[in-house]
């Protein structure tokens, strides 16, 4: 039977006591008495609380004490106790028993409740899958069930339909609502040559794609499992909490004979009055919250930063996040976007410097080429055709533009033409902020500079603030050479840089920065690998090599630097609340065994084995919703 059905079960049979137990003051009792009360109670024992009994003597076979020991030992001890009394014609207290278990198993059934709406979230994700999809089949647009879509098959998407699978667009362009996956409010446009992921939602245009990843293996289904698998896992503190409660329950079972030994011998208290306080100690002390405190915490936390576009694989990291000291920064991909930019055109004639430009590079695969033939497709400059195309060894390339000589490469056709003062001025500066410089001339003189450098991502610095007002201290890693590497440094704001760093040293340098302190790296290449394994939490950028997102400990699925710092801050709150839970809990036992025992009594402060139960049930409930209130934290807002 689950949970629920053992609750039913147990607060069915309850009720008629519970009603005598009002309607005693009134004289009426159940029909049969306290035959009828053993006959109840029983019922609940066999079905309800056998549960408890098969776990308190499996833990006790294994020399182990746990939770389900001092409920089964409590409820055990009434109803023996209760037949007793029911074959010598004393008084009983079956309902002890049968109440204990009822408010025990309605604290279970709220808890599982509770942890599944924590769960569901992520999951819901995978019933927002379409069921079919329109694949382009021998040329026509057939509808294809979602089970049966193929790597290769070529899709159609048209505006207000979901996409299928993961893919990379072919024809078309569009508008894609990414939110359900990525938290990303705001569409993003997508067009030919852009990745589209399974169940997002397509706004705007048509556009065909080919699927690249399906079944499994798409993001979606991966984000699902790789949270199913954080929350099901233990956090190290765990361990802690399990060790105490091995030690808890002995000394709780000491503390309940003490109870009744002192009452019974010392105090002169009939044996029923000294059963119940002994009783009320184990039900009381029972640290079922003890054992909720870490994992109710790590479930709601994992699906919260899941939903925020931060993927924490497990507990482990998880706790590991709430030490770091210093964050590593992979530069290329990383902190910066990857791809040389054009970011200065100078020259009295911007357009007609672009314009010959893009029109010598036309045909050239370098990147820094790439960069300028972007630069004029975005500024929609048209290029002019090249005649006579001819390179410049060592220096650049040159052709013939309406039949004048065009040219352009590095600084070394100063040697050939002439460079203007107010020109060489202006490339020294740009070449002190490590940008590569561009020289293009027209008619045998040089007319410009175009300056091209591997931009920083637009979060990079807002991130480095925020990890900086975080008291955490920022290192770049980089292969770059040291002017270049300090260049983008000052621009976002990094603290040190370390470069001229080869591939395979990056995890060496990492293990000397946890000499002094506990370091996160961050990195998205398949070089990166090593040190974000090394690391004391790797966190893989969501656009990475598959081999990086599998080597870190945390993956930013947005492809967002601020997810590091909402990462960093999601860890540590979890963290916190994990040990608030923990601390509640143990709170929670001090102060209600000696209320138990009958410490207080003559307050008349008392305990009996039924409120006993409630209040272990309610304190159960109370850790859980603890957890449940990291869904409202709110985390700090990290500028655009």
């Amino acid at each position: 039977m689950s949970i629920k059905q053992r609750f039913i079960f147990s607060l069915v049979l309850s009720l008629p006591m519970l009603v005598q137990m009002i309607a005693m003051p009134f004289g009426w009792m159940l029909p049969g008495g306290a035959w009828t009360m053993f006959a109840l109670t029983t019922a609940i024992m066999l079905v309800s609380a056998r549960p408890f009994i098969h776990s308190a003597w499996a833990a006790f076979k294994n020399h182990h004490a746990n939770m389900d020991t001092l409920v089964a030992i409590g409820t055990a001890t009434a109803y023996l106790y209760s037949v007793y009394a029911l074959l010598h014609h004393q008084g009983v207290f079956f309902e002890s028993a049968a109440f204990v278990i009822t408010f025990i198993l309605l604290g279970q059934v709220l808890e599982e409740k509770m942890r599944t709406n924590a769960s569901s979230a992520v999951e819901k994700l995978m019933d927002l899958q379409v069921k079919e999809a329109d694949v382009i089949r021998d040329g026509q647009v057939v509808k294809v069930p979602l089970e049966q879509i193929q790597v290769g098959d070529t899709l159609q998407v048209k505006p207000g339909q979901k996409i299928a699978v993961d893919g990379i667009i072919t024809t078309g362009s569009s508008s894609v609502d990414e939110s359900m996956v990525t938290g990303e409010s705001m569409p993003i446009t997508k067009k030919v040559g852009d990745q589209v992921i399974g169940s997002t939602i397509n706004k705007t245009g048509t556009f065909r794609y080919t699927a690249q990843k399906v079944g499994n293996d798409t993001l979606l289904a991966q984000i699902v499992e790789m949270v199913k698998k954080a929350q099901n896992s233990r956090a190290p503190i765990q361990k802690t909490a399990d060790q105490i409660s091995n030690i808890f329950v002995p000394i709780v079972l000491i503390i309940a004979i003490i109870t009744f030994v002192v009452w019974n011998v010392f105090l002169n208290a009939v044996p029923v009055r000294a059963l119940l306080f002994a009783v009320s100690v184990i039900i009381i002390a029972c640290p079922c919250a003890l054992g909720l405190a870490t994992p109710t915490a790590l479930m709601v936390g994992t699906g919260r930063s899941a939903k925020s576009g931060v993927l924490i694989k497990n507990g482990e990291v998880l706790e590991a996040a709430n030490n770091i000291q210093t964050v590593v920064f992979d530069k290329t991909g990383t902190i910066t976007n990857g791809q040389p930019q054009v970011t200065d055109v100078v020259g009295d004639n911007h357009t007609q410097i672009l314009q010959i430009a893009a029109a010598l590079e036309t045909n050239s695969e370098h990147p820094l080429a790439a960069a300028i033939l972007h630069q004029a497709q975005t500024e929609h400059i048209a290029t002019p055709t090249v005649q006579n195309f001819q390179a410049i060894t060592g220096k650049g390339v040159q052709g013939e533009i309406d039949h004048q000589t065009a040219f352009m490469g590095n600084d070394k056709l100063v040697a050939n033409y002439q460079l203007s003062q107010d020109l060489q001025q202006q490339m020294v500066q740009l070449q002190n902020q490590a940008k590569t410089v561009v020289l293009v001339g027209f008619q045998e003189k040089i007319i410009g500079l175009i300056a091209i450098q591997d931009t920083p991502k637009a979060s990079a610095r807002p991130t480095i603030t925020a990890l900086k007002k975080q008291g955490l201290k920022t290192v770049m890693l980089t292969g770059d050479n040291q002017r270049v590497a300090q260049a983008i440094a000052q621009q976002v704001g990094i603290d040190q840089v370390i470069a001229n760093v080869l591939p395979g040293d990056k995890a060496t340098k990492v293990q000397e920065l946890q000499q002094q302190s506990r370091v996160a790296f961050v990195g998205d290449g398949i070089n990166d690998a090593p040190a974000l394994t090394i690391a004391d939490v790797g966190i893989a950028m969501g656009s990475g090599t598959d081999i990086a997102i599998e080597s870190g400990g945390i993956v930013l699925v947005k492809n967002d630097l601020r997810g590091v710092v909402q990462a960093l801050e999601l860890s540590k709150k979890t963290f916190q609340r994990i040990k608030l839970n923990l601390f509640w809990a143990f709170i929670y036992n001090a102060l209600g065994i000696p209320i138990a025992a009958g410490l207080f009594v003559g307050w008349g402060l008392t305990l009996s084995p039924e409120i006993a139960g409630l209040a272990m049930a309610l304190s159960s409930i109370s850790v859980v919703s603890s957890s449940l209130l990291l869904n409202k934290t709110k985390l700090t807002p990290i500028p655009d």
